[in-house]
């Protein structure tokens, strides 16, 4: 697959361009997956772009970006200082670590949430109290310091039961159990073994929540939540949602889950989420993903992230129709209203390629091949290189075959009649996708 790269050609486009004042912004996206090949895809469209970063980036992001190989966050924050308006971050870690915190203090805007609320998705018992102390709908839990107390804690739940270490641990922290033999274990490995280090100096113990699950990401500005058009990924590896759970191997927008009726409930939740921020002082700007269990028509919040969810984004920045940089700003100017949103009435969907083997062992370094025929069909690099202006396969989950249509169906047809066009040794996808699960 030939990529393109032109770093310079949305600057010259936009000279071009009769805008009123300067306002124009030279803008930064921080990631390297499939979120931010969608982030600066959508970004570069915005007439507010006049210079567009993507840090480390990938083969994707170098057909909208110029990439740069910066890769810790004062290499980040310094190369801002200089050269960037606006920073968009994209993955959890910098968050966590404090890098809008410092952005900021070098006098860098920065979309995204600071250290303190970044604790959201950084800390399981953080969220949990959360939950608790402002009445929001989530599973019983409790949270333990040592291997006997966690023991001594198993007997108060019944299985199965999710086990889940306090801190991020490379999204490998979180487990179902089935039983008390497979639960000591777990957390022999975590206290013991110490298998997540520092990460797992605390440990939530919950209920296990069986259900329909669902996402919904919403922008945050001044604490006050506006939500985005849902959107329904697909967690399992193999066809009929059998198979170890993955990031997300396909996914699509609208979720037909989202009712009036659960619209109206979830947007109580929104209000008490908001109150919590507010009343938590936590000065929260950015993107919060709300990840919730859907049980007899009641939604309980399994989790939050504080950025952008994968391959969600990829369905719903598409249905977009509002500036998506605009919006941001405008999130951390506080000026930001519901009306500002305009969304497009289509349905969009995505089929990710992975790499053979994935989630478990895979080979990497696999030329990527073919061009996609269908205009209407876009695709999006979530784990790539680009080598001599070729892309190579550079993960677990390699491309995301995206396009937007009438109904899901038109969707789903468009995507699988053309995803063969694309070629990469151990190329594997789900042949499910857009079929509405049960």
């Amino acid at each position: 697959m030939k990529v393109p790269c032109d770093p310079d050609f949305k600057k010259r486009k936009f000279h071009s361009m009769s805008m009123e004042g300067s306002g124009t912004m030279r803008v930064l996206v921080v990631g390297n997956g499939g979120r931010e090949d969608a982030l600066c895809k959508k970004l570069q469209e915005s007439p507010l772009c006049e210079k567009l970063y993507c840090c480390p980036g990938n083969a994707g992001t170098a057909r909208y970006a110029e990439n740069l190989s910066l890769r810790t966050n004062d290499e980040i924050v310094a190369f801002a200082k200089e050269n960037v308006d606006f920073v968009v971050v994209g993955p959890e870690n910098p968050l966590c670590e404090g890098i809008v915190d410092e952005l900021e203090g070098a006098g860098v805007k920065a979309f995204g949430p600071k250290k303190k609320a970044a604790q959201l998705e950084g800390s399981k018992d953080f969220t949990k109290r959360f939950l608790e102390k402002y009445d929001l709908p989530t599973a019983r839990y409790k949270t333990i310091f040592s291997y006997e107390e966690g023991v001594e804690a198993l007997q108060d739940f019944s299985y199965p039961l999710v086990i889940k270490a306090d801190g991020l641990c490379a999204g490998k922290g979180v487990g179902i159990f089935q039983g008390a033999a497979q639960a000591k274990q777990y957390l022999e490995d975590i206290f013991v073994k110490k298998i997540f280090g520092e990460e797992a100096k605390k440990v939530v113990i919950e209920e296990f929540l069986d259900g329909k699950e669902a996402s919904l990401l919403c922008v945050v500005s001044g604490n006050q939540l506006f939500p985005l058009e849902s959107a329904r990924d697909y967690k399992r590896i193999y066809d009929g949602d059998l198979g170890d759970n993955t990031g997300g191997v396909g996914c699509y927008s609208p979720n037909e889950l989202f009712n009036a009726e659960l619209k109206e409930k979830i947007g109580k939740v929104l209000k008490k989420i908001s109150y919590g921020l507010e009343q938590e002082e936590l000065e929260y700007s950015g993107i919060l993903f709300i990840g919730f269990m859907i049980m007899g028509g009641e939604p309980k919040i399994l989790e939050f992230n504080v950025r952008f969810g994968d391959p969600e984004t990829e369905v719903i920045l598409p249905r977009l129709k509002s500036d998506l940089l605009l919006l941001m700003d405008k999130a951390i100017s506080g000026s930001l209203r519901r009306e500002d949103f305009q969304w497009s009435e289509e349905a969009c969907m995505t089929v990710v390629m992975t790499s053979k083997g994935y989630p478990h062992a895979y080979e990497k370094h696999k030329r990527i091949t073919g061009e996609i025929s269908d205009p209407t069909v876009f695709v999006y690099h979530n784990n790539t290189v680009l080598e001599e202006g070729v892309a190579y396969s550079d993960g677990g989950r390699v491309l995301s075959v995206t396009t937007m249509g009438d109904s899901l169906s038109a969707c789903r047809e468009k995507i699988y009649a053309h995803i063969g066009e694309i070629h990469f040794e151990g190329a594997c996808y789900r042949k499910d996708i857009g079929i509405p699960m049960e």
